[in-house]
């Protein structure tokens, strides 16, 4: 099956999936909110969505880590060939087509202390409250700033050993910080690249 949509038109295909806010209360919840549109959030509303569970996933339209990725993913299982973005889109239209709600947005303030949950969205005028909550908002990098980072982003600097060490085996890498988590990608690196300077 080809990647139709992947590139260019997936913005205007997943625009239109997704919906103003769905009116709730304290009275009348929503049975489960999920915030974060990546993997773990849209696999957490198929599987909501096929339970009859009617699941409203907040994520921003523009999509967080795996969205920024324009370079192939190639470390999903069952998939080969796809863009974070192409994958992402896939997943939305796939969560969609089982009933699940796409709010475009982000919670700015979360009140579990008391059921219904009362989740506080950035450009909503009311507060969407649920029976239910996942919250599947991810990792975010913490990139130096420097000139050139952005631009060689997927063509030599890369801020997951994980998904991108594969790419550098047998080469001499430099792994920025000395905290644990630089230290676990040292680590990671050492296995197949040629040599890791910290």
């Amino acid at each position: 099956e080809g990647e139709e949509g992947e590139e260019g038109e997936e913005g205007e295909e997943d625009g239109a999936l997704f919906s103003p806010p769905p009116v709730s209360s304290a009275a009348a919840p929503l049975r489960i909110v999920i915030l974060g549109g990546g993997p773990a959030g849209l696999s957490a509303a198929i599987y909501a969505a096929r339970a009859g569970l009617s699941p409203v996933v907040v994520a921003p339209a523009f999509g967080g880590q795996l969205q920024g990725k324009g370079v192939d993913v190639e470390n999903f299982p069952g998939v080969m060939e796809a863009t974070g973005p192409g994958l992402v889109a896939r997943m939305r239209r796939q969560a969609a087509a089982f009933n699940a709600t796409m709010v475009s947005g982000a919670a700015v303030r979360v009140d579990v202390s008391r059921s219904p949950f009362t989740i506080t969205l950035d450009e909503a005028e009311a507060p969407l409250y649920a029976r239910a909550l996942v919250v599947a908002t991810g990792a975010d990098s913490r990139w130096l700033g420097v000139p050139g980072e952005h631009e060689y982003r997927g063509r030599g600097v890369s801020s997951c050993a994980t998904c991108d060490g594969y790419l550098y085996r047998g080469k001499d890498v430099v792994v920025v910080g000395g905290g644990d988590s630089a230290a676990e990608e040292a680590l990671l690196l050492a296995r197949t690249s040629r040599s890791v300077t910290m």
